[in-house]
């Protein structure tokens, strides 16, 4: 039957490569489950319920990606696109968790027409690489400034916005911590490093007596405060336009490079340098995506992580199946995500604003019409605290600049539009 699913040895595998890899892939990606109910309960939203629906989320796309692709890709809520959801569309724009559940399945069901009707390669290949370097590092830097938040290295003041906080507190020292003992463990090749580190941190502030220790297993907690709880209405107002585009553009791009960076690490791609079955990855992604809306959590996307099973032997949806199961089994372990503090998962935020800030290195920093833009993408997003106005200005910022400069080659007709309807959006929506 799994031969008949999955056509191992036609992919070069067998079950148990595809067991271990998916370990592999869980272990690397695991922390989602701690971290995003921390994230997202920030607000209002129920902890628990939060918990159950980023389990289910991740299983359900995970399960689809393999199931139906045949691919060892991982899917779950995505880092920065939760932290742009809690802090900047419900904490500094003020519109409901319920009316950003609702922008989340706008944005899930954009994407799932656009693979329909074969529009996302247009898209894709008419964004400038600059402009995405800048998209990825700027989200980076925003998780960053939340780590920094969270632990109380940054705080707020009056005189110079944000200042340095007490790093002798016990939250700092432990942040700091956790930190170095993910990226030392990342270093060695040590799987689950970022999971490691969170619970390095839990078990010494549960030592010092900072944290209460609540159990280890459990049913789960009820998803009845997030089920359905979305408001799509809400979401059609004018204003969230540009929100709901940021939820699309990210998960655009992070699932488009994730796929086809690791379908190269796996040797997936056909002999034209394609990947096979892209819709069908493209339409789970979507369909994740519009389920987690659906249970009470961000936009559900492809995991990088992924990699790391595929490196271990990964090569079809096997891999992906052990996954899902796994993040189910995860159900039962909701006292371990409510009794990690912020100041153990911020380690975490930091770590992958790390990796995501990678990308700078690729611009062409030679040519100004290119860095510029994409250092303006990078900066505004942590600085105006919210990713949608990064996405903006860095448009903006490139076509003006390219125009200015008569580098009118560089610029393709979707640019130009985008913005167009970035700058009326300026003038009209937020001056109202």
């Amino acid at each position: 039957m799994l031969e008949r699913l999955f056509q191992l040895q036609a992919h070069g595998t067998n079950v148990r490569k595809e067991l271990v890899a998916g370990i592999t892939t869980f272990l690397t990606m695991a922390y989602i489950i701690v971290v995003n109910p921390s994230i997202m309960s920030s607000t209002g939203m129920d902890a628990g319920a939060v918990f159950v629906a980023t389990c289910l989320a991740a299983a359900i796309g995970t399960l689809i990606m393999g199931l139906w692709a045949n691919y060892p890709i991982a899917l779950a809520p995505g880092m920065g696109l939760n932290a742009f959801f809690a802090y900047t569309v419900v904490g500094n724009l003020g519109y409901s968790w319920q009316v950003a559940l609702g922008a989340v399945f706008l944005s899930g069901l954009i994407f799932f027409l656009l693979s329909i009707f074969k529009i996302r390669e247009w898209i894709i290949n008419s964004i400038p690489m600059s402009l995405r370097f800048g998209i990825s590092a700027g989200i980076g830097f925003f998780l960053a400034l939340i780590a920094l938040k969270n632990a109380g290295v940054v705080v707020a003041n009056p005189g110079t916005l944000i200042g340095l906080g007490e790093l002798k507190s016990a939250e700092s020292l432990l942040f700091f911590g956790g930190f170095v003992v993910i990226c030392a463990l990342s270093f060695r090749r040590i799987t689950g490093a970022v999971m490691i580190g969170i619970i390095a941190v839990t078990a010494i502030a549960m030592m010092l007596g900072m944290v209460e220790y609540n159990g280890l297993v459990s049913a789960p907690p009820s998803l009845a405060p997030t089920f359905m709880q979305l408001d799509i209405a809400g979401a059609l107002n004018v204003g969230m336009i540009s929100i709901v585009f940021a939820f699309l553009f990210v998960d655009l791009f992070d699932t488009s490079g994730t796929l086809i960076g690791a379908a190269q690490r796996g040797g997936l791609l056909d002999k034209d340098g394609k990947l096979p079955r892209l819709g069908r990855a493209l339409m789970s992604d979507s369909v994740a995506t519009m389920s987690g809306a659906a249970l009470g959590t961000s936009t559900t996307t492809s995991y990088i992580e992924s990699t790391a099973g595929i490196s271990a032997g990964g090569r079809t949806g096997l891999t992906a199946v052990v996954v899902a199961v796994l993040f189910l089994a995860c159900l039962l372990l909701s006292p371990i995500a409510s009794i990690i503090p912020a100041y153990a998962t911020a380690p975490a935020l930091l770590y992958v604003a790390v990796l995501m800030a990678s990308g700078l290195k690729l611009i062409d920093w030679d040519d100004i019409t290119e860095a510029a833009p994409a250092v303006v993408t990078a900066l505004m997003m942590p600085l105006t605290f919210s990713i949608a106005n990064g996405i903006a200005l860095g448009f903006i910022t490139y076509a003006v600049i390219k125009a200015l400069s008569g580098r009118w080659s560089d610029l393709n007709v979707s640019v130009v539009v985008i913005a167009i309807i970035f700058i009326l959006k300026f003038i009209f929506l937020d001056a109202a």
